[in-house]
């Protein structure tokens, strides 16, 4: 069994995860919704939507597999009436968002090591390499939206880039 504090705090994050990918989901729909011809982007916050889930679903089961119980899911989401004026500001929204997962996580390491629960630690290193590349991700995605905004052929290419970098991450 692992501490209250662990699992309360995995549980929080459980529910981020959770709400990250409800975020990436709206964003993917607004996308489809308003930009249709831009499928690329669309198709990767889809799969980035399932993603977050996934992620969800591995601190599920760690803290079932430690003893607990993961029964804290969000009651109420984040996520209302979302519009965005450009895909800059979504992307810009996103990044943020980003960031902020990864402060969580950071306090979730620093937690276990004020705990003693080097379990959690080393299942915790998982999620610290999954934002760095999150947070590097979205970024490089920011900046070539800021290149290219005004510029539909570039805004073309891009798209079918980032579906071209989609296919070949899977």
């Amino acid at each position: 069994m692992f501490s209250e504090k662990i699992q309360i705090g995995l549980k929080k994050q459980l529910n981020r995860e959770l709400e990250s990918s409800q975020l990436y989901l709206s964003m993917a729909s607004w996308v489809e919704c308003k930009h249709e011809s831009l499928e690329g982007i669309s198709n990767f916050l889809y799969d980035h939507s399932d993603e977050e889930r996934k992620h969800m679903l591995k601190l599920i089961r760690y803290i079932n597999k430690r003893g607990g119980y993961a029964d804290a899911f969000m009651e109420k989401t984040i996520i209302e009436n979302v519009s965005y004026n450009s895909l800059k500001e979504l992307f810009q929204k996103l990044f943020e968002h980003e960031k902020i997962i990864s402060e969580e996580i950071n306090s979730l390491v620093e937690l276990s090591l004020q705990e003693r629960d080097y379990f959690t630690y080393n299942f915790l290193q998982w999620y610290v390499e999954e934002q760095i590349e999150e947070e590097a991700l979205t970024k490089m995605i920011l900046s070539k939206i800021k290149l290219v905004e005004k510029d539909k052929a570039g805004l073309y290419l891009f798209d079918r880039d980032i579906k071209n970098f989609h296919l070949n991450r899977e």
